[in-house]
């Protein structure tokens, strides 16, 4: 019986995920398939290469030898059709993390582009806060994260994309002068992101320092929200001007000057360049590009 490359596939994603299920759900087929294919390598193979124990999957000493250098052969066909220049080729799912700032600004170029280079290729989109995008990467229901600092995780695979920096706006409706005090800020509600998010700490430890104030923070769990309300007259915020450019331009939201603005957002495509495929790299690469367009 001679192994193939489903089988090689199989082997390295239970590995890595510990569990034939995850494996399954990966590549998109059943358990029992999956299953069968490792049986089938361990066949041609004439070895046993994992155990499995309540629930858990367990590599055997032969099947820890064996597993780079199925990685490195799954590897090698990807790098075979990259230097072919045959793209198309190459199928399967990308599973792709975004932030909403993302979402909102240059995605929809992202994965057109995307799909011009791999058009076989199907992406399953995640759209969360950073920290959670982090913690998928690291449990490797992520391939690819384009998301922004701070990090709390090493990620082997991370390009710079660039940093959006933000500004205050709000709706002409509320008659604000051009530069804002503190005490004109406080008088309206700040609008912002969730509690747990580097812009609500920012923007909350700011104003903490003016104790004769009170200023209103509210918090919300996206930053279209914000947005939003903004040009409803709802308050003012500080957004990424990326966001809010389209809005200032049709006289929606006007940006104002203060002494003070949060941190830009500081983006990064990231993946584990130990384990993924060479078209994860590539397709860091591509949000590189495209990120870094649309910012000119």
């Amino acid at each position: 019986m001679r192994l193939n490359l489903k089988q090689l596939e199989a082997f390295v994603w239970v590995a890595d995920l510990q569990s034939f299920r995850r494996a399954a759900e990966r590549l998109n087929t059943t358990q029992p398939n999956i299953s069968a294919r490792i049986a089938g390598l361990e066949e041609a193979l004439g070895t046993t290469l994992m155990t499995r124990d309540a629930g858990s999957v367990r590599l055997t000493g032969k099947g820890q030898e064996l597993l780079t250098h199925a990685r490195r052969v799954l590897n090698a066909t990807d790098a075979l059709i990259m230097a072919a220049d045959q793209k198309a080729l190459i199928e399967g799912t990308l599973r792709l993390g975004v932030t909403e700032m993302i979402l909102h600004t240059w995605l929809r170029s992202y994965l057109r582009r995307l799909k011009e280079v791999y058009p076989r290729l199907t992406v399953e989109l995640t759209v969360d806060f950073s920290v959670n995008l982090e913690k998928g990467l690291a449990e490797r229901r992520l391939d690819l994260a384009l998301q922004n600092e701070p990090f709390s995780r090493l990620a082997t695979g991370q390009h710079e994309i660039g940093r959006s920096p933000l500004i205050w706006v709000a709706s002409p409706a509320l008659g604000l002068p051009r530069v804002l005090t503190t005490e004109m800020l406080a008088a309206h509600p700040i609008l912002t992101h969730a509690r747990d998010t580097r812009l609500y700490e920012e923007t909350a430890a700011h104003f903490a320092a003016r104790r004769d104030l009170a200023p209103r923070l509210v918090p919300s769990s996206t930053l279209a929200a914000c947005q939003t309300m903004a040009v409803d007259g709802m308050g003012v915020t500080a957004l990424p001007a990326a966001m809010v450019s389209d809005d200032i331009k049709a006289g929606h939201l006007a940006e104002f000057t203060y002494e003070w603005v949060p941190e830009p957002l500081h983006f990064f495509a990231r993946y584990d360049a130990d384990r993924a495929p060479g078209i994860v790299a590539d397709a860091a690469s591509i949000a590189v590009k495209i990120g870094k367009s649309y910012d000119k």
